[in-house]
C-alpha cells in the first residue's frame, strides 16, 4: 500500500520488492488519514511502510475504530524516529505486527529493522513492545557500529550516546563527483551517518537525535527525541517537535512546538510541569509554542529547520 511518497525510500523499496514477489500495488496519491484507513479495509491491505507523522494522524483519527483491519499482516514505519507511545497505539488499533525501520538513500535503504529475535518473543508484552519501538538491529549484509568521537565503540548499555557508522555491499562508496563530501562522510570504509544513538545488550539501536540537531544547554546535551517522547505521552497532544534556540545565559534553550488534539486545551505552564515529572530540569522545555499544524517536508517528515528558522 503506497501512502508515503514513491520518491522517498520509505516507500520506493516496495515498488521493487512487492513487484518481485507478485504482489498487488495500491496507491494513494496524497495522504489523508481517513482515506488511508478506509482503503486498508476496502483493498484488504496486508503491508505498508508509512512515515511516523502519518501513523500518528491515523491512530488519533476519530474514525480509527470504525474500519476492519483484519487483512493487515504488518505495518512498518520509517523516515524518522517514532514515539514509543505511538507504537503502542498502532499495535492496539490495527491488531497486527509492527516493525520500525531505519535507513538512508546512501544505504539502499535499510540499515536496521526492529524485528524481534526469537528468544525476545518469550518476554512479557511490555518488554517486547520496548524492543519493537527501538530503531532496530542491523540488516542483512550490513555492518553497524555506534562509536564515540574517537571512533571507539560505545558501551552496549542503552545509555552511552555515539554516532551510527555502517559499511556493507548496499552502502554507497561515495558521492558522485564530490570528493570533499565523500572524504568527510566515509572514513576507513565506514559511512558516518550523522545519527546519534544508543545500543543495548541485544545490539538493538535507538536513535536519539541527528548530530546537528543535538541541543547543548548549560554544558549539558539534550536529545530532542527523548523530550518529544514524553510530550507524546500527554493525552491532549497530537504532534510535537523539540529543538534548541539561542539563549544568552545557557547558550541554547529547549523549545517545544506542539499541536493539540481537536477540542483540547493546555497552557505552556501545564506542559512544562508535565515534562518535569519525567525529565531532568535542563531537558524540560523552557518555552512552548502552540501551532495549528507542524510544517512537513515533501516526504511527510516534520520540518524542524523551518520551525527553528522562525524562532531565530
Amino acid at each position: 500500500f503506497h501512502v508515503a511518497p514513491l520518491f522517498h525510500l520509505a516507500d520506493a523499496w516496495a515498488t521493487f520488492a512487492i513487484t518481485w514477489v507478485g504482489g498487488k500495488h495500491v496507491i494513494l496519491p496524497s495522504f489523508d488519514a481517513h482515506e488511508t484507513l478506509r482503503m486498508i479495509e476496502e483493498e484488504k491491505i496486508t503491508i505498508s511502510n508509512l512515515i511516523p507523522t502519518m501513523l500518528n494522524m491515523m491512530v488519533n483519527h476519530p474514525d480509527v475504530g470504525n474500519f476492519d483491519y483484519s487483512s493487515l499482516r504488518v505495518l512498518l514505519s520509517g523516515g524518522a524516529p517514532i514515539a514509543p507511545e505511538t507504537v503502542r497505539k498502532i499495535i492496539e488499533a490495527f491488531k497486527c505486527d509492527y516493525i520500525q525501520t531505519y535507513g538512508m538513500t546512501e544505504t539502499s535503504p535499510y540499515l536496521t529493522l526492529s524485528i524481534l529475535k526469537e528468544h525476545l518473543k518469550d518476554l512479557p508484552w511490555e518488554e517486547q513492545l520496548r524492543f519493537k519501538a527501538k530503531t532496530g538491529r542491523e540488516f542483512v549484509n550490513v555492518s553497524l557500529r555506534v562509536v564515540d568521537d574517537q571512533g571507539n565503540d560505545v558501551v552496549t548499555d542503552d545509555q552511552q550516546v555515539g554516532e551510527i557508522i555502517v559499511r556493507g555491499d548496499t552502502v554507497t562508496p561515495g558521492y558522485w563527483n564530490l570528493p570533499e563530501e565523500t572524504q568527510a562522510a566515509i572514513r576507513d570504509g565506514w559511512l558516518y551517518t550523522g545519527d546519534l544513538a544508543v545500543i543495548d545488550r541485544e545490539l538493538y539501536v535507538t536513535i536519539v537525535d541527528r548530530k546537528k540537531d543535538m541541543i547543548l544547554t548549560g554544558g549539558e546535551n539534550v536529545y530532542s527525541t527523548e523530550v518529544e517522547n514524553v510530550l507524546y505521552r500527554h493525552e491532549h497532544i497530537l504532534e510535537a517537535a523539540v529543538f534548541g534556540v539561542p539563549d544568552p545565559h545557557w547558550g541554547e534553550a529547549v523549545k517545544a512546538c506542539v499541536v493539540l488534539k481537536e477540542g483540547c486545551e493546555l497552557t505552556e505552564e501545564e506542559i512544562i510541569l508535565f515534562c518535569k515529572k519525567d525529565l531532568a530540569h535542563f531537558k524540560t522545555p523552557k518555552s512552548v509554542d502552540f501551532l495549528e499544524a507542524l510544517p512537513k517536508t515533501g516526504s511527510g517528515k516534520i520540518y524542524k529547520k523551518g520551525l527553528r528558522d522562525t524562532c531565530l
